[in-house]
């Protein structure tokens, strides 16, 4: 079936363009002025701007933390995902100390498959590193795993100094990529032993006990192993200018650093933990400071950190109670997916830090690339998937927990004013939602990926 959405401003990380685009199917038949529609159904998009399928690479759904699993599971964290511009995410299948890569892949499939309203991919984070491990690799790759995750930290996820370079060492000549979370995890135990004993610990002793030093130190010491091992890094969630100045030294090297980072480090601050219900803005690593979040958004426009990624781990406000005895046990994880691409209208371009060219490069294209699927994904061009975002930046919206499809039931920056609103999302080519309602059901499909363009990321 075709569609033609006409009057609209094509946007792509090169500029904003007027022209009418072409549904055909699942794919983009042409862009251009003055196309013909042949008798398939108009869409008037006068006004909008037409954003590939935002993509984000950095969610965890149906994910055990702290003695609960987050509140979305593939189904609501999905619909909340479609519902806000993001067509494709890419989850962290998890391989639990004990498992093989195999077991965690196969167990996120059942958790996914057949539940989703945006299509999915998955990374894999290896938690368990020996021989067997290391010979699945291949396996992975052949089933479209081509980016893995490693943690620094928590006890139950983290691999020591020696597998990590291992690990780099090994996917390096395979063209593969590891994400890590960086965090020094000895040190932030001892810290938050510290904390327990002062009068009063609680949401704000969270910050206290993972200071931005910390964060840095641990970029800095893996990208040291990185340089050691020949191999492409990315720092997923990155939050303070410290860790940022790591990332430049390296980059000085001549390494291949890919930066990220995610709305809550630009938008919130750390003093969001000494309010009374600061236990719902428990994440990891925590909330900064404002000279932290210029320092980022700064780099976002100078290129210098390439994707702007949710960190998706969502939980209900009761489940945020576990740690009010101990702050060390509240479930750390914020909800995102469903309003990064209107925040970051509001707060980038609305504001003058970003331009509609630079979200599309940040949100689309280069996570597009990232992750192993430019074209088919994150432009608009004929012969791409036709994932679009129509926005409308002219129609203010205001951020309500109680309009969005997350099974979380409160929203961080819940009130917000927005500058501008969601139209309506395609789906390869599919009507997938409209006004914040969802028109499709169940029609994600699982996205085998290449091998990450890391030369064509900017």
């Amino acid at each position: 079936m075709k569609t033609l959405l006409q009057g609209g401003s094509i946007v792509t990380a090169s500029g904003v363009t007027r022209a009418d685009l072409l549904i055909d199917g699942e794919k983009i038949a042409a862009i251009g002025t003055g196309l013909c529609a042949d008798g398939a159904p108009t869409v008037d998009v006068s006004g909008r701007l037409l954003f590939p399928g935002f993509i984000d690479g950095h969610t965890h759904m149906n994910l055990a933390v702290a003695g609960t699993v987050t509140a979305d599971d593939f189904a609501t964290g999905t619909q909340a995902a479609i519902a806000g511009g993001t067509t494709t995410i890419v989850d962290f299948g998890t391989q639990y100390k004990g498992e093989t890569l195999q077991q965690g892949l196969d167990n996120w499939h059942a958790m996914a498959d057949g539940k989703c309203s945006c299509d999915y991919g998955f990374h894999m984070s290896i938690a368990d590193w020996n021989a067997g491990v290391r010979s699945e690799l291949p396996a992975m790759f052949a089933q479209g795993v081509s980016t893995f995750k490693l943690y620094l930290t928590y006890d139950n996820m983290m691999v020591g100094d020696r597998a990590v370079y291992e690990i780099l060492r090994e996917l390096a000549p395979m063209g593969g990529i590891c994400g890590v979370h960086c965090e020094h995890n000895e040190v932030i135990k001892e810290l938050q032993e510290e904390e327990l004993r002062k009068p009063a610990p609680g949401p704000h002793s969270h910050a206290a006990s993972r200071p931005a030093a910390l964060e840095a130190e641990a970029i800095s010491r893996l990208l040291r192993l990185a340089q050691v091992a020949h191999a492409p890094v990315w720092i997923v969630h990155l939050s303070t200018k410290e860790g940022l100045e790591e990332i430049r030294r390296a980059r000085r090297r001549g390494q291949t650093v890919i930066a990220e980072t995610c709305p809550q480090y630009l938008l919130m601050d750390e003093g969001m933990l000494s309010r009374p219900d600061g236990d719902k803005f428990i994440c990891a690593p925590p909330l900064r400071t404002k000279k932290d979040q210029d320092a980022l958004w700064d780099a976002l426009k100078t290129g210098e950190i390439q994707i702007i990624s949710t960190d998706h781990c969502s939980f209900t406000t009761e489940q945020k109670k576990l740690g009010a005895d101990d702050f060390r046990k509240i479930p750390g994880g914020l909800p995102g997916v469903e309003t990064r691409g209107v925040l970051l209208y509001t707060f980038g371009v609305s504001e003058g830090r970003l331009t509609p060219a630079d979200l599309c490069r940040l949100l689309s294209e280069n996570p597009a690339k990232l992750f192993g699927l430019y074209p088919k994904k994150g432009v608009l061009a004929p012969g791409s998937d036709a994932d679009i975002v129509v926005l409308d930046p002219n129609r203010p919206s205001v951020i309500s927990a109680a309009a969005h499809h997350s099974a979380s039931d409160y929203e961080p920056l819940e009130g917000t004013p927005l500058t501008c609103s969601i139209d309506r999302v395609y789906l390869r080519g599919t009507p997938a939602a409209q006004d914040g309602a969802l028109t499709a059901g169940c029609i994600g499909r699982y996205l085998p990926r290449r091998l990450p363009a890391f030369g064509e990321i900017r």
